[in-house]
């Protein structure tokens, strides 16, 4: 019985670790585009982070955590809401979002959207465990092995995936914005709005840096 107990709390702690590997970092880059004709000699200073969403505290904080790590990285970021009017229920006004973008002195604009939430409930089966016993070379011992299987029970299992797109544009000297980068993230199972928006604007910063675009 203690030899059961000891394999069950293995199996146990093996799977807390592979569920911690899983979703310890909940945000993974699906794909990524360069524009072949990117990028500027010189590189951007100031630069505008923007978050499409029609929740505007969510949309203030994505802009405000995709700034500071853009300030981070030793960009001159603005965070769209301390620039651009856009009362909750409203649409914005591309003349006054290119007013601003000039008055600004803005060189490139990095916008991320919203592009789908899924939702799927999963039934993992339960696992079979063999209790071990001390006596493989006889027949009871043997016998033994295999016939006290015991099962875990099986469960329903939620899970939940939310798709965000983020671009990159050269805006200063393009007249209608040149798209230099795309990129597309999954996270899977967010908890916490705010650590998902912080692992989210690390990662595709890291990922524009890493192709040299930023």
């Amino acid at each position: 019985m203690q030899k059961l107990f000891t394999r069950r709390v293995l199996v146990i702690g093996i799977v807390l670790v592979a569920a911690t590997l899983l979703f310890g970092k909940s945000s993974k880059l699906i794909t990524s585009w360069k524009n072949p004709a990117c990028c500027p000699t010189k590189k951007f200073h100031r630069v505008l982070a923007l978050g499409l969403s029609d929740k505007t505290v969510v949309r203030a904080d994505f802009e405000d955590a995709l700034a500071a790590e853009l300030s981070s990285k030793g960009y001159d970021a603005v965070p769209g809401n301390t620039i651009l009017l856009r009362p909750a229920g409203t649409q914005l006004d591309l003349d006054y979002l290119r007013e601003q973008i000039r008055a600004q002195q803005i060189e490139a604009v990095v916008v991320s959207r919203l592009v789908k939430v899924d939702e799927s409930i999963t039934y993992v089966p339960g696992t079979a465990y063999f209790a071990p016993y001390s006596y493989y070379n006889t027949f009871y011992g043997y016998y033994g092995t295999l016939y006290p299987v015991v099962y875990s029970p099986g469960y329903l299992q939620k899970e939940k995936k939310v798709r965000v797109e983020t671009n990159l544009y050269f805006v200063n000297g393009a007249p209608n914005g040149e798209l230099l980068w795309t990129g597309t993230t999954d996270t899977f199972n967010p908890s916490n709005v705010h650590n998902v928006i912080k692992g989210l604007v690390d990662l595709v910063v890291t990922k524009m840096q890493k192709d040299e675009v930023l």
